[in-house]
């Protein structure tokens, strides 16, 4: 066998084997125009889409129109590899930086987030909104409708309650949604819609998939809120809480695609969370 043709089959070897086991991952994960895209026979054929990241966002949001509450940012993609990990830089107008570390397990994604202000003043982004479609997981095909709210859950009372919750809020800015502020957090500074008076026993949102067989459910710390929104998603929105003059900050966040063992969930929540205390409770 010549040289030339010992090096193409060491070459199909290689990197044939790497598509392949890539593709035999339970996750994978891809970006492009400020959506990351999830994959893999837990999330069906469509996957699962998240805007991220839709937005950051200034303080005094809840009652005020949303173009005020939005800091402009622009979005690049540093790396990827493998499609089980990518590092996304945003930069905001304001010149905040904000690496995400995003990487892909057997059955969560992973996000790392660093927010820098290299600026000489101080920065209003107070949270900063990724927005999970699940209409295609939980079967609804239809952007704008609420089929999928009933496959719907956070924790209140430290047990699973399902959406609609029994106080179900109506009144807001924008309508319809559902807004739930975390422990602490003003209720001044969260999604202009209607907000709910209950406050979450911990920061979990998550939903069933269609079959009733999968669970979604995602959390950061430090959360902001918790959003059933208008396009068949669901936020658990990660709190910044304003940059000085160079500080620097660690956010981290996950997304569970498990089996629907709720008590699985939780009980990988509290070992990722331990921080965000009450949950069962």
């Amino acid at each position: 066998m010549s040289l030339r043709l010992r090096m193409i089959v060491y070459a199909l070897m290689v990197f044939g084997s790497s598509a392949l086991a890539a593709e035999d991952a339970p996750l994978l994960i891809s970006w492009k125009d400020d959506w990351l895209t999830i994959s893999g026979k837990a999330v069906g054929p469509a996957g699962i889409r998240v805007h991220y990241l839709e937005a950051y966002c200034r303080a005094g949001s809840t009652n005020r129109k949303w173009d005020q509450t939005v800091i402009k940012h622009k979005a690049r993609l540093v790396e990827a590899s493998d499609r089980r990990h990518l590092t996304i830089e945003d930069t905001l107008a304001d010149g905040v930086v904000v690496r995400h570390q995003i990487d892909a397990g057997e059955d969560a994604i992973t996000f790392d987030v660093v927010a820098k202000n290299p600026t000489g003043k101080e920065s209003e982004a107070a949270w900063a909104q990724p927005c999970v479609r699940v209409g295609p997981f939980t079967g609804n095909q239809d952007r704008a409708g609420e089929e999928y709210l009933s496959k719907c859950f956070i924790f209140l009372d430290g047990k699973m309650a399902m959406m609609p919750t029994a106080r179900w809020a109506k009144v807001g800015l924008y309508t319809p949604g559902q807004v739930w502020a975390a422990k602490g957090v003003s209720r001044e500074d969260v999604n202009p819609r209607p907000l709910s008076a209950d406050v979450p026993s911990n920061g979990l949102i998550g939903c069933y998939s269609a079959d009733g067989k999968t669970i979604f459910a995602t959390a950061w710390e430090p959360y902001q809120e918790l959003f059933q929104g208008v396009a068949s998603c669901l936020h658990s929105d990660f709190r910044i809480g304003g940059l000085r003059a160079g500080e620097e900050k660690h956010i981290r966040g996950k997304i569970y695609i498990l089996p629907a063992d709720v008590e699985g969930l939780v009980k990988r929540y509290r070992g990722d969370f331990p921080e965000q205390v009450g949950v069962g409770k």
